[in-house]
Order: structure tokens, then C-alpha cells, then sequence
């Protein structure tokens, strides 16, 4: 009786380690199967929100990566290279440290889109811009590697889950809006 519950318990334990729907190798190598997404916090940038007189046009103004920042960033997109995803497409916040995140994972061309801009100073936005995400991420095919860059406003927003600094979450669209995390990776 006793190993009859051990072993059930070591059942639940690896169903609920193994990240649903995704490769054993690696979470990430879901987004070549389609229908999935990744969405990536940026990578470290000291500090929290942004400093006073922060203007979006102007990275001099911005909270931006430091070293480690953009050695995460390089991490990040390494780690998709070892699940075998070498190209992308990238679409980045426009705050400089996400588009440098994106910029330093070398996954493709990094296209801006201002769905992904944080709210974090202006709360009063946060309906309108995840209504934007979603009705965009409803329009995408998804029939390749898609890898948003952004804050942690958005990805808690959207999912529902509160990514670290150069954390990924992999994300499968289920229809009508919906999106459910399969997986959350860090780059080693």
C-alpha cells in the first residue's frame, strides 16, 4: 500500500515538473510546433520603473542594461539557439532596455510595437494596451517562432505570471483570447 502512494506521488511530481505541451529537451522548442508564443521580461536593468524625466525617445533618460543585463541577454538568445531556434520574430517594447534585450538575443530583426510599452506610470492604460496585445496576438499566424520583449506590467497582465529580469515565459494561444503558460525558462 505504502509504495503503491510513493509511486503515484512520484507520478504527479514529474507530470507537474514536465512543462506541459513542450519538448523533455526544452521548454523553448514549442514555439517551432506553432501556435505558441514566447514572452520574454527584459533583461536586468537596475533599479525599478523609471527615473524622472524619462522620455521614451531618449535612452540617456531610461532605466537601461548594465554588463550583466546584456550578458543575459546574449544568454537568452542562446538558450533558444541550443533548442533550435536560430531565427525569429522579434517585436520588442519601445523602452531602449527591452529593445537592446531583444537586440542582444540576435534572434532576427527587432520591430517595435507599441502594444508591448509598459503601464507601470500610467495604470489608467493598462485595459487599452492589453486589449491591443490581445486583439494583435488573435491576428498573428503564430506558425513560427514568435518572441515578444517586454516588461513585467505586460507578461502579469496578459498571463498572469511574475517573470525575474531575462525571464521567459512560453505561452500556447488557445483561442477567444485565451493564453495559457506552458512553461516559464531562465537562460543558465
Amino acid at each position: 500500500m505504502m509504495f503503491g502512494r510513493l509511486a503515484l506521488l512520484v507520478c504527479i511530481l514529474v507530470l507537474a515538473v514536465r512543462p506541459l505541451g513542450a519538448d523533455m529537451r526544452s521548454p523553448v522548442s514549442a514555439l517551432s510546433a506553432g501556435g505558441h508564443f514566447a514572452m520574454v521580461r527584459h533583461a536586468l536593468a537596475p533599479g525599478g520603473g523609471d527615473p524622472k524625466g524619462f522620455t521614451l525617445g531618449d535612452c540617456s533618460t531610461q532605466r537601461n542594461l548594465n554588463d550583466v543585463g546584456r550578458a543575459q541577454a546574449r544568454r537568452i538568445g542562446d538558450m533558444f539557439r541550443a533548442a533550435g531556434i536560430t531565427q525569429a520574430q522579434v517585436f520588442s517594447s519601445q523602452w531602449c532596455r527591452c529593445r537592446d534585450t531583444a537586440a542582444g538575443m540576435a534572434l532576427g530583426p527587432v520591430v517595435e510595437l507599441p502594444a508591448l510599452n509598459s503601464f507601470h506610470r500610467m495604470p489608467t492604460q493598462k485595459d487599452s494596451r492589453l486589449a491591443a496585445l490581445r486583439a494583435w496576438l488573435t491576428e498573428q499566424p503564430l506558425d513560427g517562432p514568435v518572441v515578444l520583449v517586454t516588461h513585467y506590467t505586460l507578461v502579469s497582465g496578459l498571463v498572469g505570471v511574475a517573470l525575474q529580469p531575462g525571464e521567459v515565459a512560453i505561452v500556447r494561444r488557445d483561442g477567444n483570447g485565451r493564453f495559457t503558460v506552458v512553461a516559464t525558462v531562465a537562460a543558465e
